[in-house]
């Protein structure tokens, strides 16, 4: 029951996450996403049987408590770009910025939800609902922060490839086509590895808990 709500949980992220990137490639000028139906949460234009379902499984049994996963990658045409440099950064954080927009929202939920227990008597429901809230929180600050590695084809490294000289970035993103094998292998060989990448998970996990208790 567990492992189906993260997954349930893991999948709107994704979802949203994709939708992201596609809404903001349109507004940078390229309609390849949008064209294609990828601006919609319906997950059936998203998700990717391995990422979206093998992968986090394999990774919730075989770790301590990492999980991540990724949907089917929007289509970008960067040549519709009215500026690619800004363009490619910002389509590329715009996944980033809605997984932690969804773990603020999270946040706030359940602070309306454990006041709504306070004067209600549906007390079950409204546990469930705080659990899949609480999974929210941290399937979506792992998303933000994990997808901030800068290792192709993580978001994070659409960025960094702006920044690095020109004549390394060739290489830089030829290492896409191994980048998701060496990231599952890390993370199953060295668990402890990520633990210490996304350290700033755990403090913002943190901050969340206060901010709860102080308003609930």
């Amino acid at each position: 029951m567990e492992l189906l709500s993260i997954l349930l949980v893991l999948m709107f992220s994704i979802v949203c996450h994709e939708v992201a990137h596609a809404w903001v490639a349109l507004q940078e000028g390229d309609d390849t996403a949008y064209e294609l139906g990828r601006i919609t949460l319906n997950p059936f234009a998203h998700l990717d049987l391995v990422g979206s379902f093998l992968v986090p499984v394999v990774l919730y049994n075989l770790t301590d408590g990492m999980i991540f996963g990724w949907a089917k990658p929007v289509p970008i045409n960067p040549n519709k770009f009215r500026s690619y440099r800004s363009a490619d950064i910002k389509v590329s954080l715009a996944g980033i910025a809605a997984n932690l927009l969804l773990a603020a929202t999270f946040t706030v939920l359940i602070v309306a939800l454990l006041n709504i227990q306070n004067v209600t008597a549906f007390e079950s429901s409204v546990d469930l609902m705080v659990e899949l809230a609480w999974y929210g929180i941290s399937i979506n600050l792992i998303l933000a922060f994990f997808n901030l590695i800068p290792i192709p084809p993580l978001d994070g490294s659409h960025v960094m490839y702006h920044f690095i000289p020109a004549k390394w970035r060739a290489s830089y993103d030829h290492l896409g086509q191994y980048g998701m094998i060496l990231l599952m292998t890390c993370s199953i060989l060295v668990p402890g590895l990520f633990a210490f990448i996304l350290k700033p998970v755990q403090m913002l996990r943190g901050v969340a808990e206060l901010f709860i208790r102080s308003m609930s």
